[in-house]
């Protein structure tokens, strides 16, 4: 037998209309006791007519997550954070892989508000924010997730891009090496964008040369060929940067293809400590971003925004940390 709402109000203690307060966000209800009575109502299955409570204008417990593509172990990690999450609040979440494509992005915001959705996350890199007008302009609350756009007053939870590339320049730095390469996402990728920037800036600090023809953009699929570009240079790079854990691994294929030794003759730096940092050969120094506080917190503002739609935005900011590893080492010289 499925659970009714006569069921979660006797096991809450409460009335009918306290839950149908709770599921519609209305009713002078503390944010404690609306969360005990939505955990009651997940533990027990209880589900509310999303078919109905669209129709009548009600909530429907239903977000959307844009990301670029759920195979990116770091995307599956917050996709995974968000569900949780959603789930400790009562909500389902509907997840769809955008590969970056304004199209594409301009079609799930669409189908997401036929949809009803009470809200959407975006963690997908676009060149115009226009796309997201269904959403926008249909009145759906949105928040970003690891992705920014300047133009766009909704809140957003972001790590330290900046601080994470300065991080990586500076590991390299110390290990004393000169000649550095990129391999970064878009430009169309804010967080891409803003690691080169930091990475940049502190070598330029630092007295190193460094300029666009070092950086080389790249997707999943054609980051080794990328990096065998940077690699058959006669005056190849004793570093390389890589704006996600994905593009460091195909740097990482790239060398065992020429024959390089990493670190000996070329350290790697990834960025976002996803689960397949530590198993790489050798396992991958990174910059970590704290992924399930990111995707938490994503929720959390989002769910916010949805009960209190007047509300400032609000934009969240969590630092990375270096997670060092064996791919990086100290430069010893051309032997």
């Amino acid at each position: 037998m499925k659970a009714t709402i006569y069921d979660v109000a006797k096991e809450a203690g409460v009335s009918i209309a306290t839950v149908s307060h709770v599921i519609n966000g209305k009713g002078k209800i503390s944010r404690e006791r609306r969360e005990e009575i939505t955990r009651i109502m997940v533990r027990m299955g209880y589900k509310p007519s999303m078919i109905a409570s669209a129709l009548t204008g009600k909530k429907t417990f239903a977000l959307g997550l844009l990301v670029p593509d759920i195979s990116n172990p770091f995307f599956a990690e917050i996709a995974r954070a968000v569900e949780d999450e959603g789930q400790r609040h009562g909500y389902s979440v509907f997840i769809c892989s955008t590969d970056n494509k304004d199209e594409k992005v301009e079609h799930y915001a669409e189908l997401l508000r036929q949809k009803n959705v009470d809200g959407v996350i975006i963690g997908t890199g676009m060149k115009e924010l226009a796309v997201l007008d269904p959403l926008l302009h249909g009145g759906v609350p949105i928040a970003f997730i690891s992705r920014e756009f300047p133009t766009a007053q909704v809140p957003s939870v972001v790590v330290d891009d900046y601080a994470g590339g300065a991080a990586a320049a500076e590991h390299l730095i110390a290990l004393g090496h000169r000649r550095l390469a990129v391999l970064a996402e878009e430009e169309s990728v804010s967080s891409s964008r803003e690691r080169v920037r930091g990475f940049r800036h502190t070598l330029t600090a630092a007295g190193i040369a460094f300029d666009q023809t070092d950086v080389r953009i790249s997707g999943m699929k054609e980051s080794m060929h990328r990096a065998l570009e940077l690699l058959r240079q006669g005056d190849r790079p004793t570093a390389i940067f890589c704006c996600n854990d994905m593009l460091a691994i195909g740097a990482l294929r790239a060398a065992k293809e020429l024959g390089l030794r990493i670190p000996h003759d070329c350290s790697i730096v990834g960025f976002d400590d996803t689960v397949l940092a530590s198993v790489t050969d050798p396992p991958l120094t990174t910059v970590a971003q704290p992924i399930d506080r990111m995707g938490q917190a994503a929720v959390q503002v989002l769910v916010r925004l949805i009960e209190q739609p007047d509300m400032r935005s609000e934009r969240i900011v969590l630092p990375p940390a270096l997670s060092i590893r064996q791919s990086s080492a100290a430069w010893a010289g051309d032997e």
